[in-house]
């Protein structure tokens, strides 16, 4: 399925032309009102967008396995993400880092446009010197080694209460990050951008002095 997904579609840019508000009002209109990813996932800067196709994997502990079979499992892991991509990872564990400097730094050689997880990160301050979009829940030091292995590529992952598919959509800022299903993709990009653009006419009607509630009566929109 991986190989048959076009990662560069041109909707990446779109999506990171808009705010998380202005999609989840969408959504909402098109019966998708809980699109969102829980509130603990935060940016690690905050003043990034991220948008794109997204390519997932999961991941479980394991204590048995020794440190170059987890290293060499998370390589391959690094070596699978497609170029254009947003990679979303569920690695069902609340103890260690996901993602650190020296991954990040091969995401960004390799094109790939950000990263989210249901987990932890370390050397953050090394991972923004990259430039890479990061999401994630926690910081730690405590790295994958001799304890956690990903198990699973581009199969559907649950991240609190939404279901996310290889091929679905992301988009995300410091508000919050929501999963766009890939059927809808081109409807909610169209509306959104028709939403960005009645906000314009009302915000310049307000800063011309036009009362709140006929700006409102006259675009529907606020």
């Amino acid at each position: 399925m991986n190989n048959e997904i076009n990662y560069t579609d041109g909707y990446a840019e779109r999506l990171e032309k808009f705010y998380s508000g202005a999609v989840y009002d969408v959504l909402r209109s098109m019966g998708k009102p809980d699109q969102i990813l829980p509130r603990t996932i935060a940016p690690l800067d905050s003043s990034k967008r991220l948008g794109g196709r997204i390519f997932t994997f999961s991941g479980h502990s394991d204590f048995t396995v020794d440190p170059h079979t987890t290293l060499l499992e998370w390589t391959k892991m690094l070596s699978r993400a497609p170029k254009g991509s947003v990679v979303i990872c569920q690695p069902h564990d609340d103890t260690l880092a996901h993602m650190g400097e020296l991954s990040a730094e091969t995401f960004v050689y390799k094109g790939v446009r950000g990263y989210l997880c249901d987990g932890g990160c370390r050397d953050t301050p090394l991972i923004a010197k990259t430039g890479l979009p990061v999401w994630f829940r926690y910081h730690t030091p405590r790295d994958v080694v001799g304890r956690w292995v990903p198990d699973r590529f581009a199969e559907p992952i649950l991240i609190g209460n939404v279901l996310i598919r290889t091929g679905d959509y992301l988009m995300a800022d410091r508000d919050g990050a929501l999963v766009i299903p890939q059927e809808m993709i081109e409807e909610v990009t169209t509306r959104v951008e028709e939403v960005l653009k009645t906000e314009n006419k009302v915000r310049t009607a307000i800063l011309k002095g036009t009362d709140p509630v006929e700006a409102y009566l006259q675009y529907r929109k606020f």
